[in-house]
């Protein structure tokens, strides 16, 4: 087990947040994102674009879908956050429990939340009695291994994000715990993105040696993902004013707490866009195309950001209530799950549910 006592020892991109019009919110507009150089900027396929305006109800009935990720052959695992299930799900078919992972403590915001698949291994991160946690099993069976602990956890603001990014290594999305300075503290895993082996040990290349840490200065991130130039972002939810996308890349600090959204500060990297939070409440990300989708929970709307600037747009707004996380499948359909059942939504008929956009 990879304990965290053992692992630890700006470019900017211009961005206006929305303002009123005559009473209405206009659409915050995002810059182009800059390519990356050479060595930095890894391949990865563009899977197409979804068609919003073809939805397909995948699952319904289940109880705060949290972490979803897909087996090699089109098969998604859906994590439920308070009942410690992770779920098999099929497009037409029903729901089957795989596993429910032991000693999760569920409460408040904690819980099993993100999945991640590499190989035969799926990945959890969830609240355990003391912190949040990182383990590893085999999808062919086999116990639960714990590779990475001692991640704070609170009753909010307990992150949970994790994904593979283009390098193979494991980046997780943490939170402060409620306890702001821990995300200056480098030292400290909380209020940062980390890049971890498979193995849960600190990767090779990361900004400072023989550290986990891979960004700093974060609120609480749920979002994590890259587009096809190989860039990443990450999904953060602010305090009481501004939610952020960030372009995350390593050694950089993000400014929380002495900064929420964009500032003056060049310690500090700003947002490429940023909402407020009644607007969003960001968590899950995903990248198809040259579009960047972000589902909102407060906000209640899926939103769409292009990648090649303009502005961003919000879709679905009060349709589905709350929305959790956004993926895309191996056939580069999109799939967006609801979080109504949270305990701060309305329930609609069949909440909580999958739904399945097409690639065209």
């Amino acid at each position: 087990m990879a304990s965290i006592r053992r692992a630890l020892a700006a470019t900017s991109v211009a961005v206006l947040t929305a303002c009123s019009v005559d009473g209405e919110a206009a659409a915050p507009t995002v810059a182009p994102v800059p390519a990356l150089s050479g060595a930095q900027a890894p391949s990865v396929t563009s899977r197409g674009n979804p068609d919003l305006s073809a939805p397909e109800t995948v699952a319904t009935g289940l109880d705060v879908p949290w972490g979803l990720a897909f087996l090699p052959d089109g098969t998604a695992l859906v994590a439920e956050r308070d009942t410690a299930r992770i779920l098999q799900v099929r497009s037409g078919g029903k729901p089957t429990e795989l596993r429910r992972l032991p000693a999760v403590d569920a409460g408040g915001e904690g819980g099993l939340l993100g999945l991640a698949v590499k190989d035969d291994w799926v990945y959890a991160y969830y609240t355990a009695a003391g912190d949040n946690r990182i383990a590893r099993f085999r999808g062919s069976g086999g116990d639960p291994e714990v590779i990475f602990d001692g991640i704070a956890k609170a009753g909010n603001h307990n992150g949970g994000r994790i994904a593979f990014g283009p390098d193979g290594m494991l980046y997780v999305g943490t939170g402060d715990a409620g306890e702001r300075s821990r995300s200056q503290d480098r030292n400290d895993p909380a209020g940062k993105i980390l890049r971890l082996t498979p193995e849960g040990d600190p990767a090779p290349g990361n900004p400072w040696s023989g550290s986990p840490v891979w960004s700093l200065g974060h609120r609480n991130v749920q979002g994590l993902t890259w587009d096809a130039q190989g860039r990443m972002y990450g999904i953060e939810f602010g305090q009481n004013r501004l939610d952020e996308v960030n372009l995350i890349e390593p050694g950089k600090n993000y400014g929380w707490p002495e900064v929420e959204g964009r500032g003056s500060d060049d310690r500090y990297t700003n947002p490429i866009v940023q909402w407020g939070t009644d607007e969003a409440s960001p968590s899950g990300a995903a990248v198809a195309g040259d579009t960047l989708y972000v589902a909102a929970l407060r906000g209640e709307r899926l939103w769409t950001v292009p990648l090649g600037g303009g502005s961003t747009k919000a879709e679905f707004t009060g349709r589905y209530g709350r929305l959790r996380t956004v993926a895309v499948a191996p056939d580069g359909s999109l799939w967006l799950t609801t979080s109504n059942t949270d305990g701060r939504g309305d329930l609609r008929d069949g909440d909580d549910r999958i739904l399945r956009f097409p690639a065209r």
